[in-house]
């Protein structure tokens, strides 16, 4: 759609949260608060914000905002903070889309048992594939290892999702299910994945792989493991803290 230069009208953002501390909530904004433009430019989706936001570190911008029908502007200066080797502006908000809006904005598509049957295997393909692509991604340095999230982050996006309504909660089971599952498939000793590959080395030696092959491979697949496992908590708290 971009390509073709259309974008999706989500209308004015909310402010969901500003955060304590940071510019927005310094300047007097608030959760309930509606972002109708930003330096003059109208604004029509949470992204258009953080866009423009992001444009302007350490430089003051002015906030058009609709708060119990009164509108007013308010100025701020973003915080300034490196994000992929540049310096953006942060103004410290949460947006979402009003949810007047997003009722309008979906749908729900309903198929028959085999229509279902088929889409559900299309689908848990395509993310099988996404979530390979995006392993491939983190260890070429082409995507961030902070990607890599544990447990907390995993409960705090099911919280989330489950606030969305049912549907969207089921989704998220599904993709966290798909995701283990590709993991688990990983040619990593200790993981279903590793005692494939014992298989296979089997058949093209002939003959099983000797003790000592099997206790160094574990090892191997233990410290891997024990490694990401620190690596998806570490990020877990850096988002927290």
């Amino acid at each position: 759609m971009q390509k073709l230069g259309l974008a999706a009208d989500f209308g004015p953002p909310l402010i969901e949260e500003a955060v304590a501390g940071k510019p927005a909530a310094r300047a007097g904004l608030r959760s309930g608060d509606r972002i109708l433009a930003v330096d003059g430019a109208t604004v029509r989706s949470p992204a258009d914000v953080a866009v423009a936001t992001n444009a302007k570190p350490g430089v003051e911008i002015l906030f058009r905002v609709e708060r119990d029908g009164a509108r007013f502007d308010v100025p701020l200066v973003p915080d300034v903070t490196e994000s992929g080797g540049r310096r953006v502006g942060i103004a410290g908000v949460r947006l979402k889309v009003d949810p007047e809006v997003a009722k309008g904005l979906a749908t729900t598509v309903r198929y028959g048992p085999l229509r279902a049957f088929a889409e559900g295997a299309r689908k848990t393909w395509e993310l099988s594939v996404f979530t390979v692509k995006m392993l491939g991604r983190v260890l070429t340095g082409e995507a961030s290892v902070r990607n890599i999230s544990g447990p907390i982050t995993l409960a705090d996006y099911a919280g989330q999702s489950a606030q969305a309504g049912a549907l969207v909660f089921v989704g998220y089971l599904a993709l966290i299910s798909i995701s283990l599952g590709v993991l688990n498939l990983l040619p990593v000793p200790l993981l279903d994945g590793g005692q494939l590959l014992y298989y296979f080395a089997e058949i093209v030696r002939g003959r099983p792989l000797s003790d000592r092959a099997f206790e160094l491979g574990q090892r191997i697949g233990m410290a891997v493991l024990a490694a990401l496992m620190a690596l998806a908590l570490f990020n877990d708290f850096s988002r927290l803290f």
